[in-house]
């Protein structure tokens, strides 16, 4: 009894004050600046208000503007954070005085709207902030030297999936340089799209210098060129590295293996030349590389270690080549794994039958051999292409059984013989099958039982089939094509809608 009293006195002053703090966030109220200032600029904005989920929804007669959609409050009641994102704001940005009044605004998202002017130099107004997102909101021109007065930023993200090339954002007067330097703070940079050829080769000692805690480094399509500058090793923090789509015309550093922390490297489309460091692949925390479009690009994967973090492999139209190791397994991550249109040979490993997580298969166009392995425990396989290789043997149901997930086949040009397993065609998931180019033999009756599929697409050309096309393979209902020339069928095709 008495260690329970000493308990409760001890306990006491704590449970006061969370229940204070409880209270206290239950009673706090928008002031009524912020709520003004908010109905001010909900005012100044053109939006479609039938597909705004935010913006709309605000009202004069909902006394507590802090739990309006897109609002967040401190315990003052001030507005810390908006997040307009996605809300059809089509102008208006331009002359919204209000927005640039909050001046406790520590998080603005803004992105996925339709202003199509230039960013506003009001923003520059809001030093609180911590987290700017503008993304794909149709910004364009030149980004306004007054946002480098935002010196508190963690996370800028001014990137467009879509750049509009007569009038792209970009940074030419500032360039990187000076709109960076006093931005000593910021751990995530998003620039995908941004025009920064101004910036010429200097970009890697513009980042070293003046963002010593970046993590996040996205320049996707911004016009940089290369060579990846030595500095850049400086960035001891950086975990994600996207720069696809720019003429980077270089070799990649071998120094990147020594990111401890890097989880995501895509370098897609980039010019790339010389042999790809083999250590990159066996850094233990990687998840995601895409080197795809690199058609200098030379290569081989190496053994991995156990335990490995990769989730995404993606090398097609490289000139990767060698053997494929049978420590693959060792990825228990890896959902998609892409070498089409590379130099690969040998046996694909039996051991591949043990990921469990695999996905997405594409090992087309390359110098395979040997037959293909089981995939039974690879319940989420939705896709798989070995087409164009020389792969060799018998289909059997053990190669599929259980792939309710399959939507796509092709296994197209190879050398697999045998006949063809009814099973394949029950796959309840099937839209398309390519078995064409091999050599299967025997009768088509294998459609019999796949009246309730979804089917729509199947390619038997240049095989040995023969007899009589059964003509129960012309009632599936959502067959759309049906190509089974170049075989030694009797009869006719009753349907060339069909493909005959």
């Amino acid at each position: 009894m008495r260690f329970l009293h000493f308990l409760w006195i001890f306990l006491t002053p704590f449970l006061q004050i969370l229940l204070g703090n409880e209270i206290f966030l239950v009673s706090s109220q928008c002031l009524d600046d912020q709520k003004s200032l908010l109905l001010q600029l909900k005012g100044s904005f053109q939006y479609d208000s039938t597909l705004s989920n935010k913006l709309a929804r605000w009202n004069q007669n909902r006394t507590e503007c802090c739990n309006w959609d897109g609002v967040t409050c401190d315990l003052s009641g001030h507005v810390i954070a908006l997040e307009l994102d996605n809300q059809t704001i089509s102008s208006g940005i331009e002359n919204a005085s209000a927005l640039f009044r909050l001046q406790y605004l520590e998080r603005l998202n803004l992105a996925y709207n339709k202003f199509n002017v230039s960013i506003p130099v009001g923003i520059g107004n809001l030093t609180n902030l911590k987290y700017l997102n503008l993304s794909n909101a149709g910004f364009v021109g030149q980004i306004p030297m007054i946002l480098s007065r935002l010196t508190r930023l963690i996370t800028l993200d001014l990137s467009t999936l879509f750049p509009d090339f007569d009038q792209p954002l970009k940074l030419e007067n500032p360039n990187l340089s000076h709109f960076i330097e006093n931005s000593t703070e910021l751990r995530e940079l998003y620039l995908d799209g941004v025009d920064l050829s101004a910036q010429g080769t200097e970009w890697c000692q513009s980042l070293s210098s003046y963002l010593p805690n970046l993590t996040v480094l996205s320049l996707r399509t911004c016009r940089i060129s290369g060579p990846v500058d030595e500095s850049l090793s400086n960035l001891h923090f950086l975990s994600i590295i996207h720069l696809d789509q720019n003429n980077l015309s270089t070799t990649v550093p071998e120094y990147f293996a020594n990111f401890s922390n890097l989880i995501s490297l895509t370098l897609s489309s980039c010019n790339l030349r010389g042999t790809f460091p083999e250590r990159i692949f066996q850094v233990p925390v990687l998840e995601s590389l895409d080197l795809s479009n690199n058609e200098l690009l030379l290569g081989s994967i190496p053994i991995f270690l156990p335990n490995g973090s990769l989730r995404r492999i993606i090398l097609s139209y490289t000139n990767f080549s060698g053997s494929l190791p049978d420590t693959i397994s060792d990825l228990q991550n890896l959902s998609r794994f892409e070498l089409s249109n590379c130099n690969f040979s040998g046996p694909i490993p039996s051991t591949m039958a043990n990921l469990t997580n695999l996905a997405y298969l594409d090992l087309s166009f390359n110098n395979f051999t040997g037959s293909i392995p089981h995939f039974q425990r690879s319940k989420k396989l939705t896709h798989l292409d070995l087409s164009r290789n020389g792969l060799t043997g018998l289909l059997s149901r053990a190669h599929f059984e259980g792939l309710s997930e399959l939507v796509y086949i092709n296994l197209g040009d190879n050398s697999l013989n045998g006949t063809l397993p009814a099973y394949i065609f029950e796959l309840p998931s099937l839209q398309q099958l390519f078995l064409n180019s091999n050599q299967f033999v025997g009768q088509v009756d294998e459609f019999r039982n796949a009246s309730s599929s979804l089917l729509d697409t199947v390619d038997l050309r240049n095989n040995h089939l023969n007899g009589s096309i059964p003509k129960s393979t012309f009632e599936i209902g959502r067959l759309k094509v049906l190509s089974l020339s170049s075989n030694f069928f009797r009869g006719s095709c009753p349907s060339t809608s069909l493909g005959g």
